[in-house]
């Protein structure tokens, strides 16, 4: 369904020109993820991304007469206010783009919690209630995708610690250590679509076509992810109990070669007797000469103590090098851990397979509703809040300040983020007046209907690296 794009707001907005003090001119809103209250595992941190993506589908395309005469029937019926000279005037003197300019990092950025990520500001006065009128659209276009990868990257940060313990080469294969599994699991063809690109700023492997198409088409990407075959449960419990050894022999019959690689789920009646009595006794000779390596799945029990386990059988029947630092890495085949994966059950899981000797160069993880959608507005605790506003010529503070909630006192005036260098100590929001801390990291992205900045993936890639 097209949105038109004066209703992509909340309701109360359209009643929002009437509510200004006499006089306002100006608007100026920033948009931050607010300091966590801390908790077990506080995510302090935020990769910025996602802006680009909306500029692109949204705000270069302009409103029109009939967006007007739509929005104004909605309204009255709805039962809210309509500025119909105010629409009228965008569409006049600005084609029917916005007049605002928004200002961000670069998409990429790794940016302390507590500081602006975003802020937006009217450049007409006699519409400059467009600025909060954005806010529902802008805040979600940069919320979602910065948190799905900020949760990508805190997931990376724990499995390169493991590798970095437990590998040769550390940095080979962990563009593909996580694997996103989270298309089915969300809310919309959309909500796959930016979730999983923001997942591949930190990864390569995706099963969600959806993000990989968003991450080509909006960053100027030729291929921003890549897959291999895989079984599911249904292509190996159709051939019946009685069947799952020819099951899994049909798997390398199809994708088996010299250097190639499958995923197999075995989990579908007993995936220690999968492990043992099919892939590594009936099926080991084949595997071994196929020159394939077999990705065994399990999908169900506890993640860490199953995964050990099946790594010991596999090792007992596939046998293991011993790597310079000491792990052991299994010949021929792998296993990837696709159910109840997480930030801490990754964690868990890494822990135990290095623990038992393990080279967590034999383990991969593929996540789904926990990497894409068991997230909020609130898990980096993101808002967007009016900072200044300008009345009869003068620029004026504006914050919130409420006494039951300390946590949610906003900024104040026309503030921006300076940076001198890199880590936490290094960003600091100020006035833009009283500016004496590093440079302005915030970059005009869109103005007026322009697109100011067009930024490539592998530039994204490059400034969220750990």
């Amino acid at each position: 369904m097209k949105i038109n794009p004066i209703l992509r707001t909340d309701s109360y907005k359209a009643s929002h020109f009437l509510q200004y003090p006499p006089g306002t001119e100006g608007y100026f809103g920033y948009i931050e993820a607010r300091k966590l209250i801390k908790a077990v595992e506080p995510l302090d941190e935020t990769v910025f991304f996602g802006l680009q993506m909306f500029i692109k589908e949204y705000l270069l395309n302009p409103i029109t007469k009939e967006d007007i005469d739509e929005a104004e029937k909605f309204f009255i019926v709805h039962g809210e206010p309509f500025d119909r000279d105010g629409w009228e005037h965008i569409l006049k003197e600005y084609n029917g783009y916005f007049p605002v300019t928004i200002k961000a990092p670069k998409e990429g950025s790794v940016i302390p919690e507590g500081n602006v990520l975003c802020t937006l500001e009217c450049t007409d006065s006699e519409v400059y209630w467009i600025g909060s009128y954005l806010e529902t659209s802008l805040l979600r276009s940069i919320w979602f995708p910065s948190t799905v990868a900020t949760n990508s990257r805190e997931c990376k940060k724990v499995i390169y610690k493991y590798m970095q313990l437990s590998s040769d080469k550390p940095e080979e294969g962990m563009a593909f250590k996580l694997h996103d599994f989270g298309a089915r699991g969300v809310s919309s063809s959309e909500s796959a679509g930016i979730g999983g690109a923001a997942h591949l700023v930190n990864f390569m492997g995706s099963d969600t076509i959806e993000g990989v198409l968003y991450a080509n088409k909006y960053y100027n990407e030729k291929m921003a992810g890549f897959s291999i075959p895989a079984a599911e449960h249904s292509t190996i419990t159709s051939w019946g109990k009685d069947g799952e050894l020819e099951a899994y022999e049909n798997m390398i019959n199809q994708f088996g070669g010299n250097g190639k690689m499958f995923a197999c789920v075995s989990d579908s009646y007993d995936i220690f007797k999968a492990c043992e009595t099919f892939w590594g006794t009936y099926l080991k000779e084949k595997v071994i000469e196929s020159g394939t390596t077999v990705i065994i799945r399990p999908d169900s029990g506890e993640p860490s103590t199953t995964v050990t386990r099946c790594l010991h059988i596999l090792d007992d029947k596939f046998g293991s090098i011993v790597n310079n630092k000491g792990f052991k890495v299994l010949n021929h085949v792998r296993v990837i851990q696709g159910d109840g994966i997480n930030l801490n059950s990754i964690r868990d899981i890494c822990k135990m397979v290095t623990e038992h000797g393990f080279s967590l160069d034999n383990v991969n993880f593929g996540m789904g509703g926990a990497l894409l959608q068991h997230l909020n507005r609130d898990t980096l605790r993101f808002a967007m809040k009016c900072s200044a506003i300008k009345v009869d010529g003068e620029w004026k503070e504006v914050s919130k300040s409420p006494i039951t909630d300390p946590m949610k006192k906003s900024k104040a005036g026309r503030i921006s983020t300076f940076a001198n260098g890199t880590g936490v100590s290094s960003f600091c929001t100020q006035r833009l007046d009283e500016q004496t801390f590093g440079k302005d990291i915030l970059e005009v992205v869109y103005q007026n209907g322009k697109l100011m900045r067009d930024q490539t993936f592998e530039e994204v890639r490059k400034l969220a690296s750990l």
